[in-house]
This record gives structure tokens, C-alpha cells and sequence, in this order.
């Protein structure tokens, strides 16, 4: 989705394509026009809803898998061991993803909702649901790592399997108990969150590599890099623009018919994505990662599996559910806050070149 190049942010930008320059206008047109077809078609959101394969939504699986494939074709997975090694890297990113997200959004549901436990709650699972969809895409916007966004996205995975049941268990009944205030609970299968997983990574992720082995081995990088991959880089926004048609589409009429209580919910909403990618770009920077790693870092703890929360919402208090409402409005939320994210990465890009030329300047001859 972007070129990539070590000019300051300015002339980085300037060299975006016409499609990636004005992607906040797609956006809100793509917004725009699923609200217009649900208030157009009747009935459009049931239709939609309906079309579903063991629970999960076959328009949105669609979109988000040719949202990722081009983004994940582009991954040179041979480096993918090298940063694997990183353990600043690791470590802080897993401790933003599974300790301070959580906590944080546990914290600005309680401090914001306290007289709404059904959005209290939905805001939580959100929080727990960490990002292994989306992110690749603001990342790659970004300019961001790409080797090191897939690897933290399948350490992510793996952990969500394990971790979400659990910490959905802490937050909802072992800590509001040790507070004294009220308990709930979910109810999440592992089967659940491993389908998530395996879904909206694993098949692009397995498609995305077997591109590059098999498209480098009979055409080889030059060709696969400089003809391949422009051409295909497009689908990553078309795919995008397509699932926001869909949910605005699924969800419009809530978004309209509730225009209050979705003030309420988007609150929280955008102070936790400020503050987690505020919390992961102060590290990376502090920690000296550069700046391909540190947006790697900070766009991974400040996105959520929206599909894995609402899934969750509505198999544990039903589609109608306030919890199901927190759910859908946190991607309605997330995409235009995240692209937003983005583009301020890209603009703050000058000050790690700024200070590699400090460095450089400062640095006694060899």
C-alpha cells in the first residue's frame, strides 16, 4: 500500500500514490455508502448477517482476506528469524499486548460507564481481543516493519488462544470481585478463538508465503518485488474499503437509531487507541528500536480483533446485546483513528532521521 523510502516524512509523503494519499477520503465515502445501502435496502443488514459459515460472517472474511494477502505477500519471511530475536521487541510488545491493553481498557470502562454495565462490558472484550487482522494494513501505511508486524501479530495469535478466555475471566469476575464492584462473565471456546486465528491469519498468511516462495523461485525478487507486488498492492484497499461498506451496511441503523449511547461507547474508545499507540511509540523510540519497529510496535498494541469481540458479544448476550453494540462500534472507531495514527507515525518520522544525523555528526572519526 506504500513506498517505501528514507525520505523525511514530507517528501514521503508526496510520494504515496494517488489511492494511499487520499485514503481518509475512500474511507469516509466507503462509511457513507454502507450507511446509504442500509437505509436504502431494507432488510440489507439481516441479509448480510445471514450469510454466514459456522458462525462467522462470509462478506467481512472476504473482505479482510484480500485486505491482508497483498500486504503479507510483500513480507520477506527470511528475515522474519532475525527479528524473532529481538527481545526489547518481544518483550515489550507482548507486555503492551497482554498486561497494559487490558488493564487500560478495564480502566476507561469503569472511569467512563460506570452506569452502563452492558457497554462496560463489551468495551472490555474488545480490549482483550488483540489485533491480527488490520494492523498489517496500518502498518504497512505506515511504513512501518513489515517482518516484524508478522511476527508480533503470530506471537499475538497464539497468546489469544491461550490468554483470551483467561484474562476475559480476570476482568470480568476475579478483579471486579477483588473491587467490589459487579461480575459477569463470557463464555469463549477455545475452538472459537483458534477459528479467528486461523481464518483471518492463517490463510493469508500461508497464502501470502507460499506467493513469495513460489513467485521468487520461478520468476525471482526483482521480478516479484518490482512487477508482482504493484501489482496486486491495490486489493489491500480495495479490500479495506469493502469490509467498511459491509459493517456500516450490517450496522448502520444501530449507529443511527442510538446516536447517544454510540458517543458513549466511542469515548473510551479513542483515548485507549491514543493511549496504546502513544504507549508504544514512546518504548520503541525510547528503547531505540528505530522507526520501522517502533510503528510495528505501536500499531499492533493499539488495534483489536473486532470479528473475535463481536463474535464473542453476540454468542454470549445476543446480537441485540449493548455488549454486541460496544463490539460493532470499536472497528467504526478504530479505522479512521488508526489511519489517522498513521499518518501522524509518518510525520514524526523526521525526528528518528533527526537523530540518526545527531548521531552520525556526533560520532568521533574512525
Amino acid at each position: 500500500m506504500s513506498v517505501e523510502t528514507s525520505a523525511p516524512a514530507p517528501q514521503h509523503a508526496q510520494k504515496l500514490s494517488f489511492l494511499d494519499r487520499f485514503l481518509p477520503v475512500w474511507i469516509g465515502l466507503a462509511m457513507a455508502a454502507g450507511l446509504g445501502l442500509g437505509a436504502v435496502f431494507e432488510g440489507l443488514d439481516t441479509t448480510l448477517d445471514a450469510v454466514q459459515v459456522d458462525g462467522v460472517s462470509v462478506p467481512i472474511a472476504l473482505g479482510l482476506l484480500i485486505m491482508m494477502y497483498p500486504v503479507l505477500a510483500k513480507v520477506r519471511y527470511d528475515r522474519v528469524g532475525a527479528i524473532a530475536g529481538d527481545r526489547r521487541l518481544m518483550i515489550s510488545s507482548l507486555l503492551l499486548n497482554w498486561v497494559v491493553g487490558p488493564a487500560v481498557m478495564f480502566t476507561l470502562a469503569w472511569t467512563l460507564l460506570p452506569d452502563l454495565p452492558e457497554y462496560r462490558t463489551g468495551l472490555i472484550i474488545v480490549g482483550l481481543a488483540r489485533c491480527i487482522a488490520m494492523v498489517v494494513v496500518w502498518n504497512d501505511l505506515a511504513c512501518g516493519d513489515r517482518e516484524a508486524t508478522a511476527v508480533l501479530v503470530a506471537i499475538n495469535s497464539v497468546f489469544q488462544v491461550i490468554m483470551f478466555a483467561v484474562l476475559g475471566w480476570f476482568y470480568l469476575s476475579v478483579l471486579p470481585g477483588w473491587l467490589g464492584l459487579e461480575q459477569t462473565s463470557i463464555d469463549a471456546s477455545p475452538w472459537q478463538i483458534a477459528k479467528s486465528v486461523l481464518i483471518f491469519l492463517g490463510i493469508p498468511l500461508v497464502a501470502g508465503f507460499l506467493t513469495r516462495r513460489l513467485g521468487e523461485r520461478a520468476k525471482g525478487r526483482q521480478w516479484y518485488e518490482e512487477t508482482f507486488l504493484p501489482r496486486i498492492g491495490p486489493w489491500a484497499l480495495y479490500g479495506l474499503l469493502f469490509t467498511i461498506v459491509i459493517l456500516f451496511a450490517m450496522q448502520g441503523e444501530q449507529i443511527t437509531s442510538r446516536p447517544l449511547d454510540v458517543v458513549r461507547i466511542a469515548l473510551p474508545l479513542l483515548l485507549y487507541f491514543a493511549i496504546m499507540w502513544g504507549a508504544g511509540f514512546g518504548t520503541g523510540a525510547a528503547l531505540g528500536l528505530g522507526y520501522k519497529r517502533t510503528v510495528a510496535m505501536a500499531m499492533t498494541a493499539a488495534g483489536n480483533n473486532f470479528e473475535l469481540a463481536i463474535a464473542v458479544a453476540i454468542g454470549t448476550f445476543g446480537v441485540a446485546s449493548g455488549q454486541a453494540l460496544a463490539g460493532v462500534v470499536g472497528p467504526l472507531i478504530e479505522v479512521p483513528i488508526l489511519v489517522g495514527l498513521a499518518y501522524l507515525s509518518l510525520r514524526l518520522r523526521r525526528r528518528f532521521a533527526s537523530e540518526r544525523v545527531a548521531e552520525e555528526s556526533s560520532a568521533p572519526p574512525a
